[in-house]
């Protein structure tokens, strides 16, 4: 059965611009990698931009049989793509994914089903 998790990070001031392009090289010169890499971690990943008055922030859905799992094992991950991933998630929203997330697993509060 899937399981769908999801977490907001804010985007650091100052650091809409670079995460603007970041989005642009995952959705061009990057998307092979960036499916490729989900898909061997065994999630299906969607990003979402909210902006608000307190800031900006994104918001990824992770979904598949863990998506805590796949997630930790796609940071885990040596390859070039994923190294520079890592690198530009740190820069931009300032979260080392390399390392465990901090505190408990997002909790799912509602659901209309």
């Amino acid at each position: 059965m899937s399981k769908l998790i999801a977490f907001a990070t804010p985007i650091q001031e100052g650091k809409f611009q670079q995460w603007e392009q970041f989005i642009n090289k995952i959705n061009t010169d990057y998307r092979k990698e960036f499916s490729e890499s989900r898909k061997n971690a065994g999630v299906h990943e969607r990003t979402f931009l909210q902006r608000t008055p307190m800031g900006d922030f994104v918001i990824v859905t992770l979904e598949g049989d863990n998506p805590m799992s796949s997630f930790a094992k796609m940071s885990q991950t040596q390859d070039s793509f994923t190294q520079w991933f890592l690198g530009e998630v740190k820069e931009i929203h300032g979260m080392d994914l390399s390392q465990p997330m901090p505190g408990p697993e997002p909790q799912l509060v509602v659901d209309s089903k």
